[in-house]
């Protein structure tokens, strides 16, 4: 009697429930019927998740590694953080490089480790984190394979994450279309490829356009998937995603005000999501005879500022952007401000339950350490102490 009592009552609450869910808007959190069995296939993975996520490295270990007077030193202290004795096998002295190749290879493994375990929609979910790795790897490949380097050389410095069967096939490619037919066609990217299809030779610039041809499609269909999900994943994802979008499409302008190959293919280049979408870099005004948007049309810094001006965050990530600084002076401090963006982004998905945002976040809160990392072991070993506050940008 009690067992038929407490199995009616149970299916009381689920026909409450889905009645509740039923007039919840599109916009709220994971539905409450999905909520009753989430952890059933992601609650050991979110689990592990957050355990991984408390071993991110804090202000008190960066306080640490600053004191270190050479990377052996910077090892010990490691040692005492979740990355162990993970150079344990590396003869001293430890070089900048082997210590991020080390720490790249304990963030794949955690991945992988949680990817194998993923049940649908979390493993599509965390295959298209990989694509981003991909696009990286080609766009790698391809360039070194221009400048006459060695193919060997190039497949040992792709990352892990984004390596497929036919890669080291890319060098042989001569233009998109090739590259398209005999090596992509099969891969995860293939359905990307379709607007980077062309008879032109794979110069430099060529390959630049095929990057951000590639990524805006990546993007806009990682958001797309997000939204389907729906829920949580939905809403933590739509900010970071849309982060990622605005920071493409300001990059993209500020990197081609003297290029004026990529000037004319501006609009074809921004993803159609983010903050800026449709304002800026929405097709809005008749220039020449052309529909371009807004941002399509800046020629100088000063109009890169005009289209953000309604967003604070970007407009502050601008304001030390000079109005002719070129090269890697203009770069870096627009390239800190939007990490420290991404990793408050990132550490707020941390902040909610039953979605996959986090995972992602997790992705990207330890690329952001582990350039950390990496940052003050150069500075270390080039007895450049004093630049390390410069670009480490703090986590936790």
């Amino acid at each position: 009697l009690i067992v038929l009592l407490g199995a009616t009552r149970v299916q009381e609450v689920l026909f409450t429930t889905a009645e509740e869910a039923k007039g919840d808007s599109a916009h709220t959190s994971l539905p409450k019927v999905a909520m009753l069995f989430a952890n059933i296939d992601d609650g050991y993975l979110e689990g592990l998740l957050r355990g991984y996520r408390a071993g991110i490295l804090t202000d008190a270990d960066y306080v640490n590694l600053r004191q270190c007077e050479s990377i052996d030193d910077m090892k010990m202290h490691l040692a005492s953080t979740d990355y162990g004795n993970f150079l344990s096998s590396e003869p001293s002295p430890i070089s900048s490089s082997t210590l991020q190749d080390k720490c790249t290879e304990k963030l794949v493994e955690e991945f992988n480790f949680l990817r194998h375990q993923a049940v649908e929609p979390l493993a599509t979910f965390m295959e298209y984190i990989t694509y981003k790795y991909m696009i990286d790897n080609i766009m790698l490949v391809l360039t070194g394979t221009l400048n006459n380097r060695d193919t060997n050389e190039l497949l040992e410095k792709c990352h892990p994450l984004g390596k497929f069967d036919s890669i080291g096939t890319l060098c042989v490619a001569t233009t998109a279309s090739e590259l398209y037919r005999m090596v992509l066609v099969d891969t995860p990217l293939g359905k990307y490829f379709s607007d980077c299809l062309s008879s032109q030779d794979l110069d430099e610039i060529n390959i630049e356009i095929i990057r951000n041809t590639l990524y805006k499609a990546y993007l806009e269909d990682f958001y797309q998937f997000c939204t389907n999900v729906g829920g949580s994943t939905s809403e933590v994802m739509a900010e970071i995603l849309e982060l990622e979008a605005d920071r493409r499409s300001i990059n993209i302008t500020l990197n081609s005000l003297t290029e004026p190959t990529i000037v004319k293919v501006r609009d074809q280049l921004y993803p159609n999501i983010g903050r800026l979408y449709p304002a800026s870099t929405g097709i809005s005004d008749k220039k020449n005879n052309q529909y371009v948007s807004k941002l399509a049309q800046v020629t100088d810094v000063d109009g890169v500022r005009t289209c953000v001006d309604a967003f604070p965050e970007y407009k502050k990530a601008l304001e030390g952007l000079g109005g002719d600084t070129r090269g890697d002076e203009m770069e870096k401090p627009l390239e800190k401000e939007f990490d420290e963006l991404e990793v408050k982004h990132n550490m707020l998905a941390f902040e909610q339950q039953f979605h996959y945002g986090m995972y992602y976040a997790f992705v990207k809160l330890k690329e952001q350490e582990i350039r950390n990392i990496v940052w003050i072991a150069d500075c270390i070993s080039q007895d450049q102490k004093s630049e390390i506050d410069r670009y480490v940008v703090s986590i936790f």
